[in-house]
């Protein structure tokens, strides 16, 4: 080997080799057909094996490579024969412990002075812990993907409320306007039929069909009643009051149609006091409206059951109907204004829940919906046990 390079001419093969083996990464010289001609101190402590070991394995360094990757390392090997160079190809190596550890290649072709080439040499260094550093990143990377799909979804879903709070509130606008016009010769239709009513004697051949004219205008009275309230209003006054009382006087108004459907309703505990600070009026408007359609939803001979769940400030009312379930086109639908499934029935035209929800978000309150198609549905209405006006 020539040393016309170096300024100290005692500098020998020898010398070379020390500072080749103390060097840190893991060095290996192949002759021009691949075969290993040296390899540096540095294998023992990447691999376990001594360069001896190494020098005398079959297509070294493949049966150190793990599996997976001799292919690669097949094609670098043909590359360096080639006289080709390359940087930082990354591979994994198996250890004399069974270990897996990730490293990184680089090789390049040698000359003599003459230009003769001798082979090529590697390069190789352990990145095991810079692979640990990528995987890191790409599990943040991962997470916080899923953090901005799981954002996007909510502004979406934000989104969707937004638009339907406009949409509620130009239609309780609507209805409002529409309500109070309708209002007033309701009242005069409702004292004129009084009147009427007043001068027939009940043995009158039509008397029966009277009540249900009362039915039908007490009915209209009460859409106009359910369209002034789909209107936003001013602030809640809220009230000390105990649940419990405020349902059994639901379930008092309620009895009526109850028997009329063959239903029973079920207060759960029968006996307990939940106190509270809500808006009252209010809210025996959402218990009626969610235990009303719960009767409604009921076969004959089933029970309704309206369970309390007070916690230290929040108050849960569940009410649980045996009918037939919502099906999964329906219910993204059913707080939606002017939506309605009782259309044959002309039982309501569809504002019940859409003024119900509206009632329990002004009261920083959420209702959900758990329901099973040939079983049941349960409405939960949550809501602060201690309002301040």
């Amino acid at each position: 080997m020539p040393y016309r390079h170096l300024r100290d001419p005692n500098i020998n093969e020898t010398m070379f080799r020390t500072v080749a083996n103390y060097t840190y990464d893991w060095e290996s010289w192949h002759d021009p057909l691949g075969k290993p001609v040296w390899i540096n101190d540095a294998v023992r402590r990447m691999t376990g094996y001594s360069p001896d070991e190494c020098l005398a394995m079959p297509e070294y360094p493949l049966p150190i490579v793990a599996e997976r990757h001799q292919a690669r390392m097949r094609k670098m090997l043909k590359d360096a024969i080639d006289k080709k160079s390359n940087n930082d190809l990354e591979f994994e190596i198996v250890n004399r412990n069974g270990n897996a550890r990730w490293m990184a290649i680089s090789w390049q072709p040698m000359y003599d002075d003459a230009g003769t080439h001798q082979g090529f040499r590697t390069s190789v260094r352990d990145i095991t812990d810079r692979q640990g550093l990528k995987e890191q990143l790409r599990l943040y990377t991962e997470h916080l993907e899923q953090l901005v799909q799981e954002r996007t979804v909510r502004i979406t879903q934000l989104e969707k409320h937004r638009q339907q709070m406009e949409k509620l509130a130009a239609l309780g606008e609507l209805a409002a306007g529409v309500a109070h016009e309708v209002n007033n010769p309701l009242a005069g239709i409702r004292n004129a039929f009084a009147l009427f009513k007043d001068s027939l004697e009940p043995t009158h051949e039509h008397y029966d069909l009277l009540d249900l004219v009362d039915k039908e205008i007490e009915r209209i009275s009460s859409i106009i009643h359910q369209m002034y309230q789909l209107y936003k209003r001013g602030p809640l006054a809220a009230t000390e009051l105990t649940i419990e009382k405020t349902i059994r006087d639901c379930v008092c108004l309620l009895e009526p149609i109850a028997r009329r459907h063959g239903v029973t309703l079920q207060v759960i505990p029968e006996r307990s006091t939940t106190s509270a600070r809500l808006p009252e009026n209010e809210l025996k408007q959402i218990l009626f409206n969610i235990v009303r359609n719960a009767i409604q939803a009921s076969p004959t001979g089933a029970t309704v059951r309206i369970e309390i769940d007070a916690k230290d400030e929040r108050v849960a009312v569940l009410v649980a109907d045996q009918g037939s379930g919502i099906s999964d086109d329906v219910l993204p639908h059913i707080f939606e204004p002017f939506f309605s499934t009782k259309g044959e029935l002309k039982e309501g035209m569809g504002l019940g829940l859409s003024v119900t929800r509206n009632l329990i978000e002004s009261m920083d309150g959420e209702i959900n919906v758990a329901t099973e198609v040939g079983e049941g549905t349960t409405f939960r209405v949550m809501l602060p046990r201690w309002r301040r006006d």
